[in-house]
């Protein structure tokens, strides 16, 4: 991709005010990376919360590539050729850890950001006196996901890698061609003492133009799936249902169940412990 055209993607980031609709032409280029759009405060928070436009441009950066693959996989079973081959545990996210979970706890979500910032890396609260524990961004490398670059915590890469594997397997009678994803996120878009999960590289965008966010602010909960009645949840996104049992299946959660209806997020709740097999003796 020419340098020109990267540049100018990143400033259609930056505006955050565009390609809401579902695109009826093809998308563009596999690397063109999708706008991050703004995260909702808790109800006790500021309704008005802007985007984090660098948050676009994280994917560029990519450092060290582990092609997302790199996990070993078991050979099929030739006894049942539809079983899955994932060199994964199947786990589902902790409970504590799920957002409408710990909002109705008390001091839930000082213990979901204490679980976080021991497991991933320590998150500097602004304001707050500095740690030395280190942050979050130095665990996070460059991966790539459906044959698009993100970057991702290191932790979290293979669970990734047998979610996009499980994709492949079972939805191919679902065709769909995800065009920009957003992983990493240096700053904190969430109010009133949440943390994002973008903040810890746990956390995945797919295609923010196409998968909106009804409960999110302006301009994303304004996007015309949000405005027509829906059935259920999966009627608020382009990308076919099936791509959210694949992440479920590998400790992933997805933020289209939450009472924000943030279609395109992927969060990582499992235990990253527990998201290889152990290899046989």
């Amino acid at each position: 991709m020419r340098p020109a055209y990267l540049v100018a993607f990143s400033l259609a980031a930056v505006a955050a005010c565009t390609a809401l609709a579902p695109a009826a032409a093809p998308g563009p280029p596999a690397l063109a990376l999708a706008p991050t759009p703004p995260e909702p405060s808790s109800p006790d928070a500021s309704a008005s919360l802007l985007t984090d436009a660098g948050a676009a441009l994280t994917t560029l950066d990519a450092g060290p590539t582990v092609p997302i693959g790199a996990a070993p996989v078991a050979p099929p079973d030739a006894s049942s050729p539809s079983a899955p081959t994932s060199a994964c545990n199947e786990q589902p996210p902790q409970d504590f850890l799920v957002r409408r979970n710990f909002l109705r706890e008390r001091g839930g979500n000082q213990r979901a950001i204490a679980y976080r910032n021991l497991t991933y890396g320590a998150y500097q609260v602004p304001g707050q006196p500095a740690t030395k524990a280190r942050p979050p961004s130095d665990s996070v490398i460059g991966t790539t996901f459906m044959g698009l670059p993100v970057r991702m915590h290191k932790k979290v890469i293979p669970a990734l890698a047998c979610a996009e594997e499980e994709i492949k397997r079972s939805c191919t009678d679902h065709p769909y061609t995800a065009r920009g994803l957003a992983g990493l996120r240096f700053k904190n878009t969430y109010r009133g003492g949440e943390v994002t999960n973008h903040i810890y590289g746990i956390a995945i965008d797919v295609d923010p133009d196409r998968n909106t966010c009804c409960g999110c602010v302006k301009p994303w909960n304004n996007a015309p799936r949000c405005q027509r009645p829906a059935k259920t949840e999966y009627d608020r996104m382009e990308m076919p249902e099936c791509w959210v049992h694949a992440f479920e299946r590998y400790g992933f959660y997805w933020l289209g169940h939450d009472v924000l209806m943030d279609t395109m997020h992927f969060e990582f709740l499992g235990d990253p412990d527990r998201i290889e097999k152990s290899a046989a003796p």
